[in-house]
């Protein structure tokens, strides 16, 4: 099992990752996103329905504690991993 935050501040040190629900809904109609993350009470119908191109994980807690989980100074619904940097983060 990995850590997910490790894994997390890892991308987004080291790779690029886009933060918002329709920053993540752009990058996945662009064919960009390699995972898409979800907070639990992710308001997005698109990102949550699950038939997606892109493998979605639903992260076990909230919009607040994900956007903690990733360093940001305010609360993160759904998130795009673009590139993977050096993280393991896709093996989600």
């Amino acid at each position: 099992m990995i850590d997910i935050g490790k894994a997390l501040k890892s991308a987004i040190a080291t790779g690029k990752v886009e933060f918002g629900v329709d920053q993540t809904e752009k990058a996945v109609k662009a064919g960009k996103a390699q995972l898409v993350i979800v907070a639990r009470n992710c308001p997005s119908q698109t990102l949550t329905a699950g038939d997606l191109a892109v493998k979605v994980h639903v992260f076990e807690g909230n919009n607040m504690e994900l956007g903690a989980l990733c360093g940001k100074p305010f609360s993160v619904s759904a998130l795009a991993v673009i590139d993977k940097g050096t993280s393991n983060i896709l093996t989600l």
